[in-house]
């Protein structure tokens, strides 16, 4: 304490070189500072950053930065961190990975590319989101129904083990009976032997997502858009007691209440039991230039459901577009 006292802030030697002539970490030193009144100019810029935030809770501090410019306040991005740490915000980004493989589980090939989904249980899918809560993290898992967006299922958990996951499967095919293909992707959950076993027992061919194909399961993405851009994100849940009772009345207004675009504005409950309405189908974008033979089904030992491609790919013509991203059809 002696030495922290010869350090003199208003003297002309630097502060550095004191600290190093009296032997006291600069840490120290520092560490004994008074917080300095707020900046009054900092004030405006919080009030913005609050009512951006409320609006996009999805917003960091890059696309804050950005706001404020348009808004007229030029700021660089350590201002917004710091502004947005001592106000507790954090843009919602992605959080821990939910499909990682296990190397020692069979992996099914995707069965869907190109396939027209004409009926309920024909193709049912699932899929791991995560969900934030006031301290950590929850997992959900769903299944839905491709021909008319119906959660058919839902389990919350707070690890990433397999049984909810399997308990969520049993559960629906309890309640709806059996699908003809389960689409799931490359998760160890999905591939472990507890939940393929109920499948393969079942006699339901199984089918998983290719790496990076962001479409080959986007009814269920659509559907995580929504429990979370309609519930979640508004109610911030702060346990996993509140977000079981949150997500028990958004999941029974999402099938029974809540009209979708691509079924007509019908609700996926009434196309599900009407078996009217309905339907999906992936546009296979990039076919393959040679035509291959279908892959072979390691569930049934039968092949591929889907229509064979055509041996080349027809070049594209002068002034031709190309296709639309509305070609894939989603819930809306």
């Amino acid at each position: 304490m002696m030495r922290q006292a010869w350090i003199c802030k208003e003297d002309a030697v630097a502060m550095v070189r004191q600290c190093a002539l009296a032997g006291v970490s600069r840490a120290t030193i520092y560490a004994q500072r008074v917080p300095g009144p707020d900046d009054e100019s900092d004030l405006p810029l919080c009030s913005l950053i609050d009512e951006e935030y409320t609006r996009r809770p999805f917003y960091g501090s890059r696309k804050m930065v950005v706001f404020l410019k348009t808004a007229g306040h030029t700021v660089n991005r350590k201002r917004v961190q710091r502004l947005m740490r001592k106000m507790g915000l954090a843009g919602m980004a992605p959080g821990p990975n939910t499909s990682r493989p296990h190397p020692e589980h069979k992996v099914y090939p995707y069965l869907l590319r190109g396939v027209s989904v004409v009926r309920p249980n024909q193709v049912w899918s699932t899929d791991i989101t995560y969900i934030r809560l006031e301290h950590g993290f929850a997992y959900l898992v769903a299944i839905i129904d491709w021909y008319s967006r119906r959660v058919l299922g839902w389990r919350i958990s707070n690890s990433m083990d397999a049984m909810f996951c399997v308990d969520c499967l049993e559960e629906s095919l309890r309640t709806h009976g059996n699908p003809e293909i389960f689409n799931s992707d490359q998760g160890s959950q999905f591939t472990s032997e507890a939940f393929t076993g109920i499948l393969k027992r079942e006699g339901i061919v199984m089918s998983m997502d290719g790496r990076g194909r962001a479409l080959d399961n986007i009814f269920v993405e659509r559907l995580w858009r929504s429990v979370k851009h309609e519930d979640v994100y508004l109610k911030g849940y702060a346990s996993l007691g509140e977000l079981t009772v949150g997500l028990t009345e958004y999941f029974a207004f999402y099938n029974n209440e809540r009209p979708h675009q691509s079924l007509g504005q019908k609700t996926p409950e009434a196309v599900y039991r009407t078996a009217i309405g309905g339907g999906a189908v992936i546009v296979d974008k990039f076919p393959r230039a040679v035509e291959e033979p279908p892959a072979p089904l390691r569930s049934t030992g039968g092949s591929s459901t889907a229509e064979p491609r055509s041996e080349e790919t027809p070049k594209k013509k002068p002034g031709q577009r190309r296709p639309a991203a509305n070609e894939v059809e989603c819930a809306a």
